[in-house]
């Protein structure tokens, strides 16, 4: 696959997460300009982590923090997210954002599907991917949320 191809199927599946997030989150934010990271990634206090196979191999971590949760919650459910709800909650928007992403990306002729949600609490570091990107979201309050893309391999 040429460089150029490569370039515009990561262009594609940034934008399909950008579009994800607009479609599943019902909050102001900012998207903030998306940047290469390499591993170890570490997450600060909560992140939920969906495999993506299909036309791309890699995996979708949405790391933020529990007042980002528990906002997100409020404005979809109106109610908290707290206690044994809060981890159940983590997995849901990764399934909501993940499964928006593989429809958004359909579109785009890109047939992708995805794996259970993994959630992580604490702080944890990720290894075992050949490059990522960061796309920043920061929310009117000013807390973020980091979307991860993992690209293990393009078919």
């Amino acid at each position: 696959m040429s460089t150029d191809t490569n370039a515009m199927n990561i262009q594609k599946l940034l934008n399909g997460a950008i579009s994800s997030l607009t479609n599943i989150i019902p909050l102001k934010f900012d998207v903030l300009s998306p940047a290469l990271t390499s591993e170890p990634y570490e997450q600060k206090e909560i992140s939920v982590l969906i495999n993506i196979v299909g036309a791309f191999k890699g995996r979708l971590i949405i790391d933020t923090s529990l007042e980002v949760i528990d906002a997100i919650g409020l404005s979809m459910f109106g109610m908290n997210i707290e206690g044994e709800m809060v981890e159940s909650f983590t997995g849901e928007l990764g399934n909501m954002v993940g499964g928006n992403l593989c429809t958004v990306l359909e579109k785009e002729h890109f047939n992708l599907d995805i794996s259970t949600p993994t959630v992580m609490t604490g702080t944890t570091k990720f290894y075992g991917f050949k490059q990522a990107f960061k796309l920043p979201v920061r929310f009117e309050s000013g807390a973020m949320l980091h979307i991860l893309l993992t690209i293990d391999d393009q078919n």
